[in-house]
């Protein structure tokens, strides 16, 4: 059996619209270990996120295999195998932090509540913040929030939206960062979702490239970056060259419309 914390093969998903028939994907081959940090990037409509939602069980492969821990992914699911951040941060506005953060505690009935709810809040620098509402937090508070309780049962593997995608700037290149540090605390493997070049470059060990829908894998970028990275490594040759080869991907990747 693969000991891959994700494995694909020949992976496809077509679903029903309207219109007809929608192919999503189309055989994705993917393997994902343990620790890794893996951005997927490609253009929207490209299937990222679909690939995200069928991993968490969300959405139900056409064909080909996928593998969890091991799982198929119902099994992986109903084992709690994972914590995921959606787009938005889909809080619990009437719940203060301190209880949004419980809320996958309370419904999987596990013990230790204040003390999971305390050590996650801190991994995320939100000690101080348990009595606050969601509306009393800025967008990046309220996204930490999110990922605080995403981790709150100590899933081995994080699966993240485009988390960042609504925020501005300088709070999305402070969140990445203390991103990485949390990576590197916890040891997670994490699957990441994103539209950017530079946030795909700087927070990951590897970038999958997606064409256009069908979304397919069409590049597997392994990044020699060194592991502890600060925002200066934006301007170093070695970052600047797996942007270029992640920018050549996606321009590669559109022909398939042409």
């Amino acid at each position: 059996m693969d000991k891959s914390v994700i494995a694909t093969q020949d992976l496809c998903l077509t679903y029903q619209t309207g219109d007809g028939m929608v192919e999503a994907l189309s055989k994705i081959n993917l393997k994902i270990e343990e620790g890794e940090f893996v951005s997927l990037i490609g253009p929207s409509g490209c299937g990222k996120t679909t690939l995200l939602r069928a991993i968490a069980n969300l959405e139900t492969p056409s064909s080909g295999t996928l593998l969890v821990n091991g799982m198929g992914a119902e099994q992986a699911r109903l084992a709690r195998s994972y914590g995921y951040v959606f787009q938005a941060p889909a809080l619990l506005p009437w719940r203060k932090v301190k209880d949004n953060v419980a809320l996958p505690l309370e419904v999987m009935e596990l013990d230790d509540v204040q003390g999971r709810v305390a050590r996650n809040l801190e991994l995320v620098n939100l000690k101080g913040f348990e009595e606050k509402f969601p509306w009393q937090l800025s967008g990046g508070m309220q996204q930490r929030v999110s990922i605080a309780r995403a981790l709150a049962f100590d899933p081995q593997l994080l699966l993240m939206d485009e988390p960042f995608g609504a925020l501005d700037e300088i709070v999305r290149d402070k969140l990445n960062q203390q991103l990485l540090e949390l990576w590197a605390r916890t040891k997670k493997t994490i699957v990441f979702v994103t539209h950017s070049i530079p946030e795909a470059v700087f927070l990951s060990t590897k970038i999958i490239v997606m064409s256009p829908r069908p979304g397919r894998i069409i590049d597997m970028i392994e990044s020699d970056l060194p592991a502890k990275r600060t925002l200066e490594i934006r301007e170093t040759p070695a970052f600047l060259k797996i942007a270029h080869r992640v920018r050549e991907g996606l321009k590669a990747g559109h022909s398939y419309e042409d």
